[in-house]
């Protein structure tokens, strides 16, 4: 399987400096083509007021640019958003999956706590994490339990009916309720993408290291406190022991999409 890693949205803080992603992958299989996140779709760029508020706007000046949408990179590598047939998100948070509208026929997959979080929505955080309508017209969900096997130390790792079983879901909770890391096995190693479960290169490190604005954001968007930590750390375990089996990366930091990004299929930001 050839495996493409794309920028799908690029955020500019007004609080600290730098650039942040959205690291997502594009993988061609012989189900298809397969996204992994979606990042801001085309509705996202177009109209943003509809599923951004003023306050996350400003704070976090997203660039809102079309040609990083997945949609218009799809079509730049040379495909059709039609086919895209399946769509695996590591969780449902707008940078995440607001493009799912691009792909009205793809299948998405989530963890079953993340889609009913998103569907029956009991605080107030996730009420407003969650826009009803960037899952407008989105027909084709499948569901998954956080059960299955063993995994370079990891529990309750899956692979995901209808797909090859060189992609697996991962469950990194802690983020949000539902949030999974997503592995897709490479020509020769494993790619771990964990999605929020970090967002800087230096927290799977010894000794982790984080911009204290960064980490600051994490502790004011996390839902699951403990789970979040204990997860950090047993992704720094796993760096550790088996970084010549497993490439892990999170979704927001540009230094490690830089180094990994396809030539021609994204527009990483400046590290």
């Amino acid at each position: 399987m050839k495996t493409h890693h794309l920028n799908c949205g690029t955020f500019r803080p007004l609080l600290g400096g730098g650039e942040l992603v959205c690291h997502t992958l594009l993988v061609e299989t012989e189900q298809g083509l397969v996204l992994v996140d979606t990042g801001f779709g085309t509705h996202d760029v177009r109209e943003p007021a509809q599923t951004m508020d003023r306050l996350f706007r400003t704070a976090m000046r997203p660039a809102l640019d079309l040609a990083e949408t997945a949609a218009h990179q799809v079509e730049r590598l040379g495909y059709q958003r039609s086919d895209v047939r399946h769509i695996v998100l590591t969780h449902l948070d707008l940078d995440h999956a607001g493009g799912l509208r691009d792909f009205p026929d793809a299948t998405v997959h989530v963890l079953e706590e993340e889609l009913a979080a998103a569907m029956n929505p009991v605080t107030r955080g996730d009420r407003g994490r969650y826009p009803a309508i960037q899952r407008s017209g989105v027909e084709n969900w499948a569901t998954h339990t956080a059960s299955g096997e063993p995994w370079f130390g990891f529990e309750a790792v899956r692979s995901i009916p209808g797909l090859p079983e060189d992609i697996l879901l991962v469950p990194l909770v802690g983020h949000t309720r539902g949030h999974t890391g997503v592995a897709v096995r490479g020509d020769d190693k494993w790619l771990l993408h964990a999605g929020d479960a970090y967002f800087f290169r230096g927290e799977v490190q010894r000794p982790p290291s984080c911009p204290w604005l960064l980490k600051t954001f994490q502790r004011a968007v996390e839902t699951v406190p403990e789970l979040r930590l204990s997860n950090q750390d047993r992704l720094r375990e796993l760096v550790a022991e088996h970084a010549d089996e497993v490439d892990v990366f999170c979704a927001h930091d540009p230094v490690e999409l830089t180094s990994r990004a396809s030539p021609g299929g994204s527009r990483p930001a400046r590290a």
